[in-house]
């Protein structure tokens, strides 16, 4: 069967893959609870009828609150096969964003997750007047309708003849999903993507898993378009979706299960690489020298063209080292995708070099989300790109080394805003991402920055922060950077520390560690970090080098200053310490 809309997925998946025990898994009070192809749709289309009971129309919109797990790809497809729209959202927006959202999207039916949740959302239900029913995932005592509710309302209720016609009216060009970008100024924008949109998007990727691919690991949020695409394609190929249990049960979970697939962002990839880095500090002497020397020849790892020399050493780094750190991850990894943001050359050649083969790929919610990805082609893995732009798509580098797309991923525009719509789509379809790249004479595409971020210093000299704090970030001291020094005459930047490892530090150097706060003002430890800056300042020109700093205490992962996929949102930065930027000029 051709898949032409998004829930066609089920019966393409009967109809290839019908051997396959699992299709949905999640872990539950200790023990994994997995869900067939068969018990999948027959949740599904009971959910749709549960939802033609309650008087849902094609059109309406549904949005769902929750973490990843396998109802929540049951209620996407049941939203979907019977025209309605579905609208997901992040478990940890505001709740300025909530109400904005549910308002603009007009929600009808809402889905939530966990008493924390409903205790946020509640309060703005009384100027939200388009919410007509509110379910949640489990049962609560809350008064509160739940799931398995919505299942037996559909089982009791039964309409295959009207879903069927309902079905089979929908287009591929019809909207399937709004998705609100977690946008760092300014309400959130709702992204309209067509069935063809997503569909085109997941089979056009469909040869870069290996064919022994069966069993993914997913842990990032379903909500993004880039995991949820994902979970769509491990769908279309039969490959079993196991939902970690959090981000801090992901090792364990990994050795559980043995993934063969996994998607990630390059910050969990880097605190892999930094928890294997300082385990070589606590080896004796002669371990550690074997250690770090297998390390340093994993960062220089090629994917092709390594020298007869390389290829001995690897072999013996292979068999003494990184077949143990391959059974301390309980990897059997046949591939790695990262994106979300760049990936570190050298983190990428070690991974590939330990059997963790990283594919790097570029996109936006507006593209699907996918622009450009790598792919096994001989030149298609090359670290520090984001490979090949994606078939049957237009890519071009425009004014100001701006990345251009044009194409089947570019989305149907934003959800009622036409205007916005146009600044960045223009009149020959040209998506405008924001982005600065460069393209390679093979077509590789390389990300330099954005275009926004770019700033002028008082000299009139322009610098590309991105490029600075990527090579920063490279430092074991630094967690997050953010440069700044716009109409200034220097750059400066608020660091914040790897707390992990600056207390490691400390320990090695019998220095007693007492807060975040009290350490980040300590002297010895502003020291050590003038002396690391001004190490990789060398890599920069003149006017590029930061001068001053500030160590920032905060945990910029508690207090929304990152995105879902772990970027800093600048602007956020920029105004919670405008006091602090100001100081580093005065």
């Amino acid at each position: 069967m051709e898949v032409t809309r998004i829930f066609d997925l089920l019966p393409h998946y009967v109809e290839h893959y019908p051997n396959q025990d699992v299709a949905l898994a999640c872990k539950r009070n200790g023990v994994w609870q997995t869900f067939s192809i068969g018990q999948y749709i027959e949740t599904v289309n009971h959910l749709s009828y549960g939802f033609m009971k309650l008087g849902i129309k094609p059109g309406d919109k549904i949005a769902i609150i929750s973490a990843n797990r396998p109802e929540w790809n049951m209620l996407d497809m049941a939203i979907m096969q019977m025209g309605a729209i579905c609208v997901p959202l992040y478990p940890t927006i505001s709740q300025a964003d909530y109400k904005y959202i549910l308002n603009h999207a007009e929600i009808r039916l809402l889905f939530i997750e966990g008493k924390e949740l409903r205790t946020k959302i509640e309060p703005i239900l009384p100027e939200v007047s388009s919410i007509e029913f509110i379910y949640t995932f489990v049962n609560q005592n809350s008064g509160l309708p739940y799931f398995d509710q919505l299942v037996e309302l559909g089982k009791a209720h039964p309409q295959p003849e009207a879903l069927k016609t309902v079905s089979d009216s929908i287009d591929r060009m019809s909207l399937a999903s709004i998705i609100y970008t977690s946008g760092t100024t300014g309400n959130p924008k709702g992204v309209m993507l067509s069935h063809n949109n997503i569909v085109r998007n997941f089979v056009c990727l469909r040869d870069i898993p290996a064919p022994w691919n069966k069993r993914a690991l997913s842990f990032l949020p379903l909500c993004h378009a880039y995991e949820r695409m994902l979970v769509y394609l491990y769908q279309y190929l039969g490959i079993s979706v196991y939902y970690a249990e959090n981000l801090a049960t992901i090792a364990e979970n990994i050795k559980e299960i043995v993934p063969t697939f996994m998607t990630c962002v390059p910050r969990v990839l880097e605190k892999i690489y930094d928890k294997l880095y300082m385990a070589g500090k606590k080896q004796p002497f002669i371990r550690r020298q074997l250690y770090y020397w297998a390390f340093n020849l994993a960062i220089r790892y090629k994917n092709e063209n390594r020298t007869k020399w390389y290829e001995f050493q690897y072999r013996i780094a292979d068999k003494l080292v990184y077949s143990k750190w391959r059974e301390a991850l309980g990897g059997n990894f046949d591939i790695v995708v990262s994106g979300g943001s760049a990936i570190l050359p050298h983190m990428a050649a070690f991974f590939s070099a330990i059997h963790m083969p990283v594919f790097e790929g570029y996109g936006l919610s507006e593209t699907s989300p996918v622009i450009a990805v790598m792919n096994r082609h001989p030149g298609g893995r090359q670290f520090g790109t984001v490979g090949y732009k994606m078939p049957d798509t237009e890519l071009r580098i425009g004014e100001n080394n701006e990345i251009q797309c044009r194409g089947h991923n570019v989305m149907l525009g934003y959800y009622r805003d036409p205007e916005l719509t146009a600044e960045v789509i223009d009149k020959e379809g040209w998506l405008h991402t924001g982005d600065t790249g460069e393209l390679s004479p093979e077509g590789v595409l390389r990300i330099t920055g954005r275009l926004k971020n770019i700033f002028k210093t008082s000299f009139g000299k322009y610098i590309n922060p991105q490029m600075i704090e990527s090579k920063l970030t490279e430092s074991p001291f630094i967690e997050n950077i953010v440069v700044v020094g716009e109409n200034k005459k220097f750059a400066a930047a608020l660091v914040a520390p790897d707390f992990v490892f600056l207390k490691s530090w400390c320990a090695r150097h019998k220095m007693p560690y007492t807060t975040n706060e009290e350490m980040v003002k300590n002297p010895v430890v502003i020291a050590r970090y003038q002396k690391e800056i001004k190490k990789y300042n060398v890599n920069f020109g003149d006017w590029e080098q930061i001068k001053r700093f500030e160590l920032i205490p905060d945990d910029w992962n508690q207090n929304h200053i990152l995105t879902p996929t772990l970027k800093v949102k600048r602007k956020v930065v920029e105004n919670l310490y405008a006091d602090r930027i100001e100081n580093l000029f005065s």
